[in-house]
This record gives C-alpha cells, sequence and structure tokens, in this order.
C-alpha cells in the first residue's frame, strides 16, 4: 500500500487550528466595527467567548470530511486533536 501525499497528523492539525482563527476573523469582519481586541472583550465580559469558538470550529467538520473521502486518515485525526484542544480552550472559558 502506498502512503498518500499530505496524510499526517501535522497536516490535519495545522489547517483545523488555522481554520476557526480564520472564521472567527470573518466573523468579526461581518459583524463588527470594533477593533479584534474589544470583539473578544466584548464576548468574554457578556460570557460568550466559548460560544464564539465554537461556532467557528463547525468548518472544522468540512475539513474532516474532506480527509476522509480522500483517505487520509492520519489528517482526519489531526482535525479531531485540534478540535479536542479547542474544546478544552472552551471549556477552560467557560469556568473562567
Amino acid at each position: 500500500m502506498t502512503e498518500k501525499r499530505f496524510d499526517s497528523l501535522v497536516t490535519g492539525l495545522v489547517p483545523a487550528l488555522v481554520l476557526p482563527s480564520l472564521t472567527m476573523l470573518c466573523i468579526w469582519l461581518i459583524r463588527s466595527d470594533s477593533p479584534l481586541i474589544e470583539f473578544l472583550k466584548e464576548f468574554q465580559r457578556l460570557h460568550m467567548l466559548s460560544k464564539l469558538i465554537s461556532l467557528s470550529v463547525i468548518p472544522n467538520l468540512l475539513l474532516f470530511f474532506l480527509f476522509i473521502w480522500t483517505g487520509r486518515n492520519l489528517s482526519a485525526r489531526g482535525v479531531i486533536f485540534a478540535t479536542l484542544l479547542l474544546a478544552f480552550l472552551m471549556l477552560i472559558l467557560k469556568l473562567v
């Protein structure tokens, strides 16, 4: 069996951490006129930052299925790992 190109844990981990950040930036650009830091502080003040992060993680689902459909299972594992890291971050934010 030949090894597929771009099939590694890092290949899934890096885009799965970058994609939610880009999604959050898009939400900020569409919904706010304030600077990014003020936008995030306001969400933290309203205890909604974890909800913003959870919405930003949704595109990882598409990335996960893309890797699964193309047979890149190690990359799909990287996406799952990154999503679990972000879920842990959301848990910490909910407790703070």
